[in-house]
């Protein structure tokens, strides 16, 4: 998959792309939707989306709310066999952007700049330009101006509930990781580099791999049977494990991570990047009496995560 992060000065080779077009937080079932329609349009197949996140632009200091950093997303697309990933700088130029602009110098095809898409497909309810004033009508109407098809993806539910990135942060903040991966189509999936903590759980006899959630919306805090994909290094592969993603009570910290003890694994992983998927919440965070009451907890949740990730 190649990644284009701006649409100027392109080479014919990145234009004319069918492209899916919105944010793809979480990637979940009804962006495939979108996708497909997308793929059965014909040509190579691309997604358009936006970073940071609009949200984040308009609104810096709300908390953090997305499925997926930027990495992640990106490596889910690629494991669905897109071509191309537009993933273009919403800045202030952009935000300003009017959505007749919008369609004739990004999307359309000018001397030096535009994606030059061959179709766009987007959802029922999709918005753009500034003051989100372009509607699937205005995009209709500028499609058939600068020569590209347009599809729209109905809402899709489930259980009669609307599949959205809402829908599945609630069931996340819940502690329904089943949920949320039935909605979502994959497990949800936190991804980022290894980095050097305190190295408490070594100590313990559980050494773990801990990673930022910084800027993500944070599942409910706790431990959980994940499984974890090593994408880089010399130990790269497929593990399960349990992950504690909360404030470390016991330590008196306060800001959240998750760390993740692989079962039989030994090796060093630090500065590598990892995908962890929540599978199965286990337990709320506990403060315990003293570090022999956490050891045996500890082996507890281990042995409950073995079995619940032997028996899928």
């Amino acid at each position: 998959m190649r990644i284009i992060r701006h649409w100027a000065g392109l080479t014919e080779a990145d234009r004319g792309a069918s492209v899916a077009i919105g944010n793809f937080d979480g990637v979940h079932l009804g962006h495939l939707s979108v996708l497909e329609q997308a793929r059965k349009a014909g040509g190579r197949s691309g997604v358009l989306t936006f970073e940071p996140h609009p949200r984040q632009f308009f609104i810096p200091d709300a908390p953090p709310f997305r499925l997926m950093n930027a990495e992640s997303r990106a490596n889910q697309l690629k494991k669905l066999g897109v071509d191309f990933l537009y993933e273009l700088p919403f800045d202030p130029a952009l935000a300003e952007m009017s959505a007749e602009t919008f369609a004739n110098q990004v999307l359309g095809r000018q001397a030096n700049t535009g994606l030059g898409i061959r179709h766009a497909v987007v959802g029922a309810d999709f918005c753009y330009g500034k003051g989100r004033k372009g509607s699937v009508e205005t995009l209709r109407q500028a499609a058939q101006s600068l020569g590209f098809g347009l599809s729209v993806a109905p809402i899709l539910a489930d259980e009669g509930a609307e599949i959205s990135s809402t829908s599945i942060r609630r069931a996340l903040a819940e502690g329904r990781p089943r949920d949320a991966a039935r909605m979502l189509g994959h497990w949800h999936r936190i991804e980022g580099e290894v980095l050097h903590g305190e190295k408490r759980g070594r100590a313990l006899g559980y050494p773990t791999a801990n990673m930022s959630v910084g800027g993500l919306h944070l599942p409910k805090l706790g431990v959980y049977a994940v499984r974890v994909d090593v994408l880089t290094g010399p130990h790269r592969g497929s593990y399960h494990g349990a992950g504690s993603l909360g404030v470390r009570p016991m330590f008196g910290s306060n800001q959240p991570n998750l760390e993740s003890h692989l079962f039989d694994f030994d090796g060093d992983l630090y500065g590598q990047h990892l995908s962890i998927a929540l599978v199965e919440y286990l337990r709320p965070e506990l403060k315990f009496d003293g570090l022999p009451a956490l050891i045996t907890q500890m082996g507890q949740d281990c042995g409950t995560a073995r079995n619940l990730l032997a028996a899928l």
